[in-house]
C-alpha cells in the first residue's frame, strides 16, 4: 500500500477508495496511492480554519470527483489540484510523475485563482472569463474547481461571517449557475442551499424547520402516490422505478419571492420522478398520470422534445393528488436521468473505456465558446450581467416558421431571437411577426411561439434603445459590437452628454477633472487613448457613465487630498470647527471622547442617537438626557430642530468632530424601490462590491408595485456613506435613498 500516514488521514483515503469502487472507474491504484502521498508530503503542515489538516480538503475534493463519476486523471488531478499554487512542487514536477494531461489540469485549476483588480467586479470579470478559457480547454478544469468550491461551502461554518457571505455570494452568481449549465443539478443545488444558509439565515431555518415538521406527513403522502403509479404502470406492463423527494431549499425561497406568496402557502414542495426504458414509454405514462390525478392548467412542460440548453430532458407535469395536495412528477429514460444528474459528467461516467475528449465534444461545448466570443467587448458588469442571464435565466421556447427551435432566456423579445440567428439578421431586421401577427420590437416572447424576422438590406441598424430590450448578454454584445464600428461620432456625443450629466450628479465639472489632471492616469487603467475613446466606449455602451464618473470622483478626491497634504473634505472640515471651538471658548477645550468634541464638557458618556444615525462628517449636536450623558444628533434631525425652541431649548450642545479619530459608527439607510425580482441580490451585490460592513439588511414589499429595503452600515465617515449612497442609487428600480431623520 505504500507509506502510511496519520489514521485520520488514512481513513480520509480509504473513503476516497470506497467512493471510486463505488463509480465503477477503472484505476491505477498505485498511481492514485502516489498523488495520495505526494498531496500529503507537499501540504505538510498546513492547516484549515477547522484545525485539521489542509490535505483532507483536496481529499474531499477527490471523493466529489469520484462521486461524479469522471476518470482516474481527474481524481488524481483533485488530489494534486492545490500543489501548485500552494507548495513547492512544479508543473514539471507533476508532468514527470503524472502526466502532461494531469499537470495541465491542476495548471488550469491553479490559474483560476484571483490576483489583485482595482475593483471586485473588474475581478470577477477576469475570474469568470478564466474559467469560461479553462473550459474550452478541458472541461475537467473547471469541474474539481466545482467540487473544491462546494467542500469549501460545506465547511464554511468556521470562517468569519464577513468571508462566509462574500463567498455565498460568489457562489450563488458565478459557481452555481455554471454547475446548472454543465447540468450537474446535485452540486447546483447543494451549492445553491449552502449559498442560501449564509445569505439569508432566516429564511434558511423557516423553511428547513416547517420542512422538518412536515417531513413525516409528506413522506407517507408521496409513498402512497408512489405505490399508486407503480400499480398503474405495472397493469400496462410498463417496466419503471418510482421514487420520490423533497425538493431542495431554494428551490422553495425562490419560489416564495417569485410568486410572493408565504411559506405556508407553497404547498407543491415534492416532487416525484418516474423511470423507463425508452420515449414512448414516457408519454404513455404521462397519459396514465393525467388519467390518474387531475393536472394543474399551465404546470406542464415537455424538455423531451425541446431539451434544456444543458441537454437536460424530461417531462414535467403538476397534478393534484387525492389529499388535494399537489405535486409534481417527474418522466424520463435511464438516459435523459443519467444526463440530468451528472450533466457533462455523465459524458465520461457511462462511456468507459473511451477517451476522456471525443468526436462530437466541440459541438456539446460550443456554447462556451459563443458566451467568451460574444462578451469579449463588454465591461465588468455587463459581462458578468450576461453571463447570468445567458447560463442562469430560466427559459422560453420559441420556434422559427420552418419548426426549429430556439432556446432564450425568460423575458427575451423578437431582438434576442433576431440576434440568436445571426448578427446580420438583428443588424437588418426592420420588423418581427410571433405566431403571424406584426408586434413591437420589445414583445415579451412565450413558450411555443412562432417567430419570423423581417429584415431589409438598406435597415438603418441597430439604435441604443434596443440595449435595453434585448434581454441576452449576447444579444446586447453584439449590438455594442456594431454601434461601435459604425456610430463613432455619434457615441462621441452621446457619450460626452452622458458623462457630463453623471459628473453633475455627483457635484463636480469636467472642468475640475481637467484642472486636476486626473485623465491620463484614468485613461491608462481603462486602455484608452484619448477622452474621446472614452466618451465613444460610453456612447455604445462598453463603459458605464455612472462608472466612469465615480471613479473620476475618487481619483479626484485622491488628488485634492494629497494636494490638502493627505487631509480629506471630511477632516479639514472637523480642523474648521476645532479651530472655531478653540477660538471661541479656549477656557473650555474639549477632550474628545469616541470622536467627538463637547461644548464645556471633557468626561461624560455620550451615545449616537438612533434617530438620526450621525456618522463622522456630519454637522452634529449633543443632547443632555437624563441619566443617560449626552446623546449625539445630526443637526438637520427632526428632534434637534423640534426642541431647539421649546422647554428643553437649554439641554442642546454645541458639538464637533475631534480631528484624526479612526473609528466607525452605524448607521441606516433607507431604500425606495420599484419591486421587481431579483431585487434584494442587487442589492447585497453592490453592497458586497464596495466592501460595505452591512450589519443589517431587510427588504419587504410595501403594495402597489413598490418595495423598501432598510440596510444598517457600519461606515469610517461621511464620505464613504455616500459613495455607498451613490452606488445604491445606480441599481435598476431604486427611486430614493434616505438616511434617517429622526
Amino acid at each position: 500500500m505504500g507509506e502510511m500516514f496519520d489514521p485520520a488521514i488514512e481513513a480520509c483515503y480509504q473513503e476516497l477508495r470506497q467512493k471510486i469502487l463505488a463509480s465503477g472507474m477503472n484505476v491505477d491504484w498505485k498511481r492514485v496511492r502516489a498523488a495520495f502521498s505526494l498531496a500529503v508530503n507537499a501540504h505538510a503542515g498546513q492547516k484549515r480554519k477547522d484545525g485539521s489538516p489542509y490535505v483532507t480538503h483536496v481529499i474531499a475534493a477527490a471523493c466529489i470527483i469520484a462521486e461524479m463519476g469522471l476518470d482516474e486523471d481527474s481524481v488524481v488531478a483533485a488530489l494534486l489540484h492545490d500543489t501548485i499554487e500552494d507548495t513547492a512542487v512544479t508543473h514539471e514536477d507533476l508532468a514527470h510523475q503524472f502526466g502532461k494531461s494531469v499537470a495541465n489540469i491542476v495548471e488550469g485549476v491553479t490559474k483560476l485563482t484571483r490576483v489583485n483588480f482595482t475593483s471586485r467586479e473588474d475581478e470577477q470579470n477576469e475570474n469568470v472569463r478564466k474559467m469560461l478559457i479553462a473550459m474550452n480547454r478541458d472541461i475537467r478544469v473547471i469541474l474539481i474547481k466545482l467540487a473544491d468550491r462546494l467542500h469549501n461551502m460545506r465547511t464554511m461554518d468556521y470562517q468569519t461571517p464577513e468571508k462566509q457571505r462574500l463567498k455565498s455570494l460568489e457562489t450563488m452568481e458565478i459557481y452555481a449557475p455554471i454547475a446548472h449549465r454543465l447540468g450537474i443539478q446535485s452540486i447546483k443545488w447543494e451549492l445553491e442551499d449552502l449559498s442560501l444558509k449564509y445569505l439569508d439565515p432566516v429564511a434558511f431555518q423557516a423553511i428547513t424547520d416547517t420542512i422538518e415538521a412536515r417531513r413525516s406527513e409528506l413522506e407517507r403522502f408521496m409513498s402512497r402516490m408512489e405505490e399508486r403509479i407503480r400499480e398503474r404502470l405495472r397493469e400496462w406492463n410498463i417496466e419503471c422505478t418510482v421514487y420520490h423527494r423533497i425538493k431542495h431549499t431554494y428551490s422553495i425561497y425562490r419560489k416564495m419571492y417569485t410568486q410572493k406568496l408565504e411559506l405556508n402557502e407553497i404547498f407543491d414542495v415534492c416532487a416525484l420522478r418516474v423511470i423507463v426504458e425508452n420515449v414512448s414509454d414516457c408519454y404513455n405514462v404521462l397519459g396514465q398520470v393525467h388519467d390518474m390525478f387531475k393536472p394543474v392548467p399551465g404546470k406542464f412542460k415537455d424538455y423531451i422534445s425541446t431539451p434544456k440548453p444543458n441537454g437536460y430532458q424530461s417531462l414535467h407535469t403538476t397534478v393534484i393528488g387525492s389529499e388535494a395536495i399537489p405535486f409534481e412528477v417527474q418522466i424520463r429514460t435511464w438516459d435523459m436521468h443519467r444526463t440530468a444528474e451528472y450533466g457533462v459528467a455523465a459524458h465520461w461516467k457511462y462511456k468507459s473505456g473511451e477517451a476522456g475528449v471525443r468526436e462530437g465534444d466541440e459541438e456539446k461545448f460550443a456554447w462556451i465558446r459563443h458566451l467568451l466570443e460574444t462578451q469579449q467587448d463588454s465591461d465588468a458588469e455587463d459581462f458578468l450581467s450576461g453571463i447570468k442571464v445567458d447560463m442562469f435565466a430560466d427559459e422560453v421556447f420559441v420556434f422559427t416558421p420552418k419548426g426549429d427551435v430556439s432556446s432564450l432566456p425568460a423575458g427575451a423579445t423578437p431582438v434576442d431571437f433576431a440576434y440568436s440567428i445571426h448578427s446580420a439578421v438583428g443588424n437588418r431586421m426592420v420588423g418581427a411577426k410571433v405566431n403571424g401577427r406584426i408586434v413591437p420590437f420589445g414583445h415579451v416572447l412565450q413558450n411555443g411561439d412562432i417567430v419570423e424576422i423581417l429584415t431589409s438590406k438598406s435597415a438603418p441598424g441597430p439604435s441604443r434603445d434596443w440595449l435595453i430590450l434585448a434581454k441576452s448578454g449576447s444579444a446586447r454584445t453584439k449590438i455594442k459590437q456594431w454601434l461601435k464600428k459604425e456610430r463613432r461620432e455619434e457615441n462621441v456625443v452621446q457619450g460626452r452628454e452622458m458623462l457630463e450629466m453623471e459628473l453633475r450628479r455627483v457635484g463636480i465639472t469636467m472642468a475640475e477633472v481637467t484642472e486636476a489632471d486626473i485623465l491620463p492616469g484614468l485613461m491608462k487603467k481603462l486602455s484608452m487613448n484619448s477622452l474621446e475613446d472614452i466618451y465613444a466606449a460610453i456612447g455604445y455602451g462598453g463603459l458605464t457613465a455612472v462608472k466612469t464618473a465615480n471613479r473620476l470622483r475618487d481619483e479626484l478626491t485622491r488628488v485634492q487630498r494629497d494636494a490638502a497634504g493627505g487631509r480629506s473634505a471630511v477632516e479639514k472640515m472637523v480642523d474648521a470647527a476645532e479651530r472655531r471651538n478653540q477660538k471661541d471658548s479656549p477656557q473650555k477645550r474639549a477632550r474628545a471622547i469616541q470622536g467627538v468634541l463637547i461644548e464645556g464638557l471633557d468626561n461624560c458618556l455620550i451615545k449616537f442617537a438612533r434617530c438620526c444615525t450621525p456618522v463622522y462628517g456630519d454637522n452634529i449636536v449633543g443632547f443632555i438626557t437624563k441619566g443617560f450623558g449626552v446623546s449625539i444628533h445630526r443637526s438637520d434631525c427632526k428632534n434637534h430642530r423640534a426642541g431647539e425652541s421649546g422647554a428643553e431649548e437649554g439641554r442642546w450642545l454645541e458639538a464637533s468632530w475631534a480631528p484624526g479619530y479612526e473609528g466607525s459608527y452605524i448607521t441606516t439607510v433607507k431604500l425606495n424601490c420599484v419591486d421587481r425580482n431579483g431585487l434584494s441580490l442587487d442589492i447585497a451585490l453592490v453592497l458586497n462590491s464596495m466592501n460595505a460592513r452591512v450589519r443589517s439588511f431587510a427588504a419587504r414589499e410595501v403594495g402597489g408595485g413598490q418595495a423598501v429595503a432598510n440596510v444598517t452600515l457600519e461606515v469610517r465617515d461621511l464620505v464613504e456613506l455616500k459613495a455607498i449612497m451613490a452606488r445604491l442609487g445606480t441599481i435598476m428600480g431604486v427611486r430614493e435613498i434616505l438616511r434617517s431623520n429622526g
